[in-house]
């Protein structure tokens, strides 16, 4: 019994005389809680968490809750977002969004595209792909492919598919 109670005065006495290190992780180093990770321009994690709001919905909707996504971007997304998209020498930015519902408890949808800013001009801009569609007035979708009820469907396949290939 004296043993034990040594022992636990000794942990007691280093508990309090050693003062642990906790460093805050920045905002802009690793993943946070909903699968976001700014400094490597990544999101990784349930589809849940990318309107960072973690209720079991995607943006109201339950249906891809559980999906597994990951999505990356360059700089220059992150440029045009900071500036609203309003520079007039325009933007070289992407993102790549892969959506996985071939998971437990998910909707069974795989989903993969590919957006870049193209400007306003949309259709007639000179950063347009043929093959691509217009997305939130100023980006075109280049590729957008996926699976779903066990057929596989383009939507979109411009050519070429890759980033910065104009």
């Amino acid at each position: 019994m004296n043993k034990l109670l040594t022992l636990v005065a000794i942990a007691v006495a280093f508990a309090f005389t050693t003062v642990p290190v906790l460093a805050a992780k920045p905002d802009d180093k690793g993943f946070n809680e909903f699968g976001y990770n700014y400094g490597a321009r990544v999101f990784s994690g349930k589809a849940d968490g990318v309107d960072k709001n973690l209720d079991g919905k995607v943006w109201g909707d339950p249906t891809y809750t559980n999906d597994k996504l990951v999505m990356k971007w360059n700089a220059e997304w992150d440029r045009g977002n900071a500036e609203g998209w309003s520079d007039p020498n325009g933007y070289d930015a992407w993102t790549n969004n892969e959506w996985n519902g071939a998971v437990p408890d998910g909707s069974g949808e795989v989903w993969h595209y590919k957006i870049i800013w193209v400007g306003s001009d949309l259709e007639n801009s000179p950063n347009w792909v043929e093959g691509g569609y217009g997305i939130w007035g100023q980006f075109e979708v280049i590729m957008d492919q996926g699976v779903t009820g066990g057929e596989h469907i383009w939507y979109a396949h411009g050519i070429p598919t890759g980033y910065g290939a104009n």
